[in-house]
């Protein structure tokens, strides 16, 4: 490699982006850091590589980069602190890499930083208040590590630019005091499982400009307070989810700008407001509303709601059926009653409506839904006969009609469903022969999967609970949720 370096004196930009080399970037940075090339160098892209090896401290002989980036390799060891030297950096990205140690306070060096992403690593200890004199830095992505501590106002003190931060997924605390007004007006916060808590902090009230929001797991509790809502009426993405939030939705909500809104697992109560115009994923599960679902749902964007684990009663709206782009519907864990919309237009890729009191016969809209993978009615009121199409869904992977009053005979088409791994038709008034060819159900006998012998599964898509005669429980991935299977 040396000798194919020595031609590199005038080179100002070296990409090597997505090239599969393998190799130590010891050697690399080492081989570059002897040549004259160093001198002259602006940019350096190594992402998306196999590389492996540490990031040496020679690495502060190139005082010329503007731009480093050694994301997606296998680098290991830690941040030298030579990284100080770099004071032309104006990006430098190590993220999705296997570094470890702590933050060097030299990064106070790296006055021209405007964007820091050292995320998806293993870098440890506390951030360091230095970071604060960063004055050009408008991004800050160091989420998916193991970074402890307090952040005080110090950390903030100079960030004058910042416009996107990003400390998810780490074990930091915020701790502001209430009269702090922070320098920036943030365009996006991604601050999940950091310690918030309980309160609302305050400084939140002047980020008017945020249109990405994620508070999700940050000990909050209570009500929100009244600026909230006003605040952050632009967003198009807010995740509060995984807290202890209370009180009820604003009247308003429809006139907001969200676009997916993810509020699951709180304490908000009352009645479900109309749904935000332009939302296109909604999630309030496992909550305590209430009432009815809106009778116009004016969504047209709409393609996720979850809405299980509530105490909405009524029946489902016809207009239902007007969402046409809507693929996931999670209705179940409610007290919904009456007969499910027959909507011709909608073909529905998951459909939980299970723990109700709906009633009618076996959906005919759903021969529409050829797509269909999980299908969960059970503990309803259905009744009649399961049609004889029900072998079509050659996708479906879950068949849950269980707790029905469904009779007659178990159509010889279901043994059709080629992709089903689980089927439950228990306690119905379903009698007649078993179909024979149920060994045509490989789904249920592909490798990794053995036969269930009971299964409790909760209303919701977000756990469902596995007893397995054999093998262990294997977590199965679908729509960011995960779905435990028996495996071999």
């Amino acid at each position: 490699m040396a000798g194919e370096l020595n031609n590199l004196c005038s080179l100002e930009i070296l990409d090597l982006t997505g090239m599969e080399i393998i190799g130590d970037m010891t050697m690399l940075i080492e081989g570059l850091s002897s040549q004259c090339a160093r001198k002259k160098l602006l940019e350096l892209n190594l992402s998306h590589n196999n590389f492996t090896g540490a990031l040496l401290n020679s690495i502060r002989r190139f005082t010329s980069l503007r731009m480093l980036d050694i994301s997606f390799n296998n680098l290991i060891g830690s941040i030298p602190p030579g990284i100080g030297n770099l004071t032309s950096l104006v990006s430098l990205d190590l993220s999705d890499n296997d570094i470890s140690g702590h933050l060097p306070t030299e990064v106070m060096h790296l006055l021209s930083l405007a964007s820091l992403d050292l995320s998806s690593n293993r870098l440890s200890g506390s951030i360091p208040a230095e970071i604060g004199v960063l004055t050009n830095l408008t991004s800050l992505v160091l989420r998916n590590n193991t970074f402890s501590g307090v952040i005080r106002e110090e950390h903030f003190a100079g960030l004058i630019s910042l416009k996107n931060i990003d400390l998810s997924s780490n074990y930091l605390k915020f701790s502001m005091d209430s009269d702090w007004l922070p320098p920036f007006r943030l365009e996006s916060a991604w601050l999940a499982s950091c310690q918030i808590g309980p309160l609302f902090t305050s400084w939140l009230q002047w980020q008017h400009k945020i249109i990405e929001f994620d508070i999700s797991s940050t000990g909050l509790m209570g009500k929100i307070p009244d600026w909230f809502w006003s605040t952050f009426s632009q967003a198009t993405y807010l995740d509060m989810s995984q807290n202890q939030i209370s009180g009820s939705l604003p009247a308003h909500l429809g006139d907001m700008a969200f676009e997916q809104l993810y509020l699951s697992s709180n304490q908000f109560t009352g009645p479900i407001p109309p749904f935000p115009r332009k939302i296109n994923v909604l999630d309030i599960s496992n909550n305590s509303f209430s009432g009815t679902l809106p009778p116009h749902l004016e969504a047209p964007q709409l393609q996720t709601l979850l809405m299980y684990s509530n105490r909405i009663g009524g029946n489902i709206p016809q207009s239902i059926c007007e969402l046409q782009l809507l693929g996931d519907l999670d209705l179940s864990g409610n007290l919904l009653v009456g007969e499910i919309p027959q909507c011709s237009e909608i073909s529905y890729n998951i459909l939980l409506l299970s723990n109700n009191m709906l009633s009618g016969k076996f959906p005919a809209f759903l021969q529409n839904c050829t797509g269909l993978q999980f299908l969960d009615l059970a503990w309803n009121m259905f009744f009649g006969s399961l049609p004889a199409w029900i072998g079509d869904f050659r996708d479906l992977q879950i068949l849950r009609l269980s707790h029905n009053t469904f009779s007659g005979s178990i159509p010889a088409g279901i043994t059709n469903l080629l992709s089903l791994q689980y089927l439950d038709l228990s306690d119905n008034n379903i009698s007649g022969a078993i179909p024979w060819h149920l060994s045509n159900l490989t789904g249920m006998t592909m490798k990794g999967f053995q036969p269930f012998s009971g299964v409790s599964m909760s209303s919701g898509l977000v756990t469902v609970e596995v007893s397995c005669q054999l093998g262990e429980i294997l977590l199965i991935s679908t729509k960011g949720k995960q779905l435990p299977y028996c495996g071999g």
